[in-house]
């Protein structure tokens, strides 16, 4: 953590800054090393306790259409065929749990919902920053992802695709959150 605010000072509700956000995923795909992409939509909101991280909690929701890998025919794709984006509009993640696992670190559990289907996930979590910014709000950033396996979910097209792209998708995160009033 890049500062010398205290755990106890970051206690209270934010909301998630989505213009200094950055909600992606990395899937590996044997004609290319690694596809890469983000979300361009999501809004969410966290809620810290210093004293007792247990009680802390998040929650998060993308438009999974807003899906971007900058390649057109594959976005398109990816939205239609994987993710039916016409039926299943969000992706939800609500924390269910969190536990320190370190200084700066913590393991938040909670349920990922793609394509209506809904499973525990924990994702490892690291606190990398807490300032107050030139408007006197605090300000803070949180790294880290976790390792799906897409099928869980339904994302899938068909028999070749299970072939040519691993089922392992790596979620990531690198979000900024301002505490409310």
């Amino acid at each position: 953590m890049s500062t010398t605010i205290g755990r106890r000072e970051l206690t209270g509700d934010y909301v998630i800054d989505a213009a200094h956000t950055r909600i992606g995923f990395v899937a590996r795909h044997t004609l290319s090393t690694r596809v890469r992409g983000q979300f361009e939509e999501f809004d969410g909101d966290v809620r810290l306790d210093g004293d007792e991280p247990s009680k802390s909690a998040a929650r998060l929701t993308i438009r999974s259409a807003s899906l971007q890998t900058r390649q057109r025919q594959r976005d398109d794709q990816l939205r239609s065929t994987f993710l039916n984006t016409d039926k299943h509009p969000s992706i939800t993640f609500t924390s269910t749990g969190v536990e320190p696992a370190g200084d700066t670190a913590y393991r938040v559990t909670g349920d990922l919902t793609i394509r209506g289907v809904a499973k525990p996930v924990t994702l490892t979590v690291e606190l990398t920053a807490a300032e107050t910014d030139s408007s006197g709000d605090l300000r803070v950033q949180f790294r880290g992802g976790v390792t799906i396996n897409r099928n869980d979910w339904g994302v899938n097209w068909n028999a070749v695709t299970s072939v040519l792209v691993s089922p392992k998708v790596t979620l990531e995160f690198d979000v900024i959150a301002v505490r409310l009033p």
